[in-house]
């Protein structure tokens, strides 16, 4: 009897997820690659708003009325586009993970940039250290030359 239950409830659930609820394209649809940009840059600014919101509310940044007005979209559009393309998994998979390697591409040129300025920064540290190592070494010969004369 479980069985049958189960394999009805399995039919059910197979029949129910048809295509027939697909949103309808929107007029003012978003084109995929401006989606994605979209997409990218959501992701940035919610990273930041995780981070730090305090300083993007300080400096007036509502986050997500500056993507709308960067990307000169409505919210309304967005949302109409969004469920449009969400609809679809596996192209909406497609772009998010476009935006995944745009972002890990933009995180590694930023650690590579971070490690070049640790860098410059270190060698500054080292040439002072050994300029304040001359300074003193000076000082004491100095000093000794006082001391024996």
């Amino acid at each position: 009897m479980k069985k049958y239950l189960l394999v009805i409830v399995l039919l059910i659930l197979v029949f129910s997820c048809d295509k027939k609820n697909k949103p309808p394209k929107p007029n003012n649809l978003i084109s995929k690659e401006q989606m994605e940009d979209i997409l990218y840059d959501l992701y940035v600014i919610n990273a930041a708003k995780g981070v730090n919101r305090k300083l993007l509310e300080d400096n007036g940044v509502v986050p997500e009325s500056y993507i709308l007005n960067k990307h000169l979209i409505d919210s309304v559009q967005f949302a109409e586009s969004n469920a449009y393309y969400a609809f679809d998994p596996d192209l909406y998979k497609e772009m998010v993970e476009k935006v995944k390697v745009r972002l890990e591409n933009k995180k590694t040129s930023i650690e590579a940039l971070e490690e070049k300025e640790s860098k410059k920064a270190q060698k500054r540290r080292d040439s002072i250290t050994k300029l304040n190592e001359k300074r003193r070494d000076s000082i004491k010969k100095a000093l000794k030359a006082q001391v024996s004369n």
